[in-house]
């Protein structure tokens, strides 16, 4: 009998110990962060997703309580960025800051390092940015129209700049050139700051670029903004048109977005998740992107990831209809 208790208070004291300890499986989530968050961007200082990454990745790093260490990687519209991020370890502590250039390069390049829907896995939809179509104020070219008659005047000897082939930019400069029925070329740069700054010193005839990095040199008189590329024009600039008002048929949609290594545990996506929709929702940082016509957008990791497959099944469609050959 003796023996018998003695068993039985063994295996009540052996319960409470596995019932005390909680399960290895749920350890990592609910210790996630211990060791610094590396946000690669694909694309270059002063662009977009750039801009975004510096606003939110100081709040979670104050509320996460881990640096958030900001690396950039641009080139080939963002697929450097990409490949990196689709080899490291599923376990959140390396992230993906990129455009709707993501779900263009998709579309462009059948044979990419990586499979865009398989590899990855949506962290964050962080919302649209209006583009605007610019020129250098050297050129005298102060309208749409204007733009159009130079473009038919010399026929493949005007240029368009973008953040490189591939690049959201990119598709963006061909949906005009296509509404407009006119024969330019294409030069890609690194990121929207550089091509920018070319457009700038008239080396580069024009391009469609995010508000953000453009309203610098807008507000400096070194861009001259033809067309808002948006549904509804910039507050910032109420008096240029929008694209559609000129130009029939061009228009443009995509989502900034974070994403993750496919695998990357649930939990650490919600954390995630929630981090920058609270981060989004600070007064301070609403203010910050209104003043850059940037739209937010709300969504779970799931919601991205249907958002995602939509966008490169539309950027699919427009490729073939611009004739575009992969790169």
């Amino acid at each position: 009998m003796r023996a018998m208790r003695k068993l039985g208070f063994a295996a009540i004291a052996a319960t409470v110990l596995v019932l005390a300890v909680p399960p290895v499986f749920a350890q990592p989530a609910q210790r996630y962060p211990t060791k610094p968050i590396r946000l690669v961007v694909a694309f270059s200082a002063g662009g977009t997703p750039d801009t975004l990454a510096r606003m939110l990745g100081p709040r979670m790093s104050e509320s996460l309580g881990q640096p958030v260490v900001i690396e950039n990687r641009p080139g080939a519209g963002g697929a450097i960025a990409a490949a990196l991020v689709a080899k490291a370890a599923a376990d959140g502590y390396t992230l993906l800051a990129t455009s709707p250039g993501f779900a263009v390069t998709a579309a462009l390049q059948p044979s990419l390092p990586y499979d865009p829907l398989k590899d990855f896995t949506g962290v964050a939809p962080l919302g649209y940015n209006l583009n605007v179509l610019v020129v250098s104020p050297a050129s005298g070219i102060r309208s749409v129209k204007e733009l159009i008659a130079l473009a038919q005047a010399q026929p493949g000897k005007v240029l368009f700049g973008s953040a490189g082939a591939g690049s959201a930019t990119h598709i963006n400069g061909e949906r005009f050139r296509l509404a407009a029925g006119i024969k330019v070329q294409h030069v890609g740069f690194k990121g929207q700051p550089e091509f920018l700054v070319e457009v700038a010193t008239g080396r580069i005839h024009f391009g469609v670029a995010g508000m953000g990095p453009a309203m610098t040199l807008i507000r400096d008189g070194r861009l001259v903004p033809l067309a808002i590329v948006a549904p509804q024009r910039a507050t910032s600039l109420p008096e240029v048109p929008i694209a559609s008002e000129v130009l029939p048929g061009w228009d443009r949609s995509g989502i900034q977005m974070w994403l993750a290594p496919a695998g990357t545990p649930r939990a650490v996506l919600n954390r995630l998740n929630q981090e920058v929709a609270r981060i989004l929702g600070l007064p301070e940082i609403r203010q910050r992107l209104e003043s850059y016509d940037f739209q937010t957008v709300a969504g779970s990791p799931g919601d991205l990831d249907r958002m995602l497959r939509a966008d490169i099944e539309k950027f699919s469609r427009v490729v073939k209809e611009a004739g575009l050959r992969p790169q």
